[in-house]
């Protein structure tokens, strides 16, 4: 499972966005993907799938936490993610 700021790093990668962005670069690179890749237009509709959730996560950080994607910044907004890997072995 990976953690919260893998996640958001992958959902970043995904749409090739820095980690300093605003909510209308998400949305306006989202729709710029999203009209390379549509199963509509001859796209992979998994490739599609995961642009989508990558939009959804992004998104929703966005709205309930910060405009920044920094490491620092993720950590504060989920401090338990961290907490289980100082147990393992």
């Amino acid at each position: 499972m990976m953690t919260p700021i893998e996640e958001i790093e992958n959902a970043l990668e995904t749409l090739g966005l820095p980690k300093l962005v605003t909510k209308a670069d998400i949305k306006r690179q989202y729709r710029y993907i999203a009209k390379k890749h549509h199963p509509d237009l001859g796209g992979d509709p998994q490739e599609m799938e995961r642009i989508n959730h990558a939009y959804r996560l992004l998104m929703k950080y966005i709205e309930e936490f910060r405009y920044t994607f920094d490491e620092n910044e993720v950590s504060k907004q989920f401090p338990g993610a961290q907490h289980a890997e100082q147990f393992k072995p």
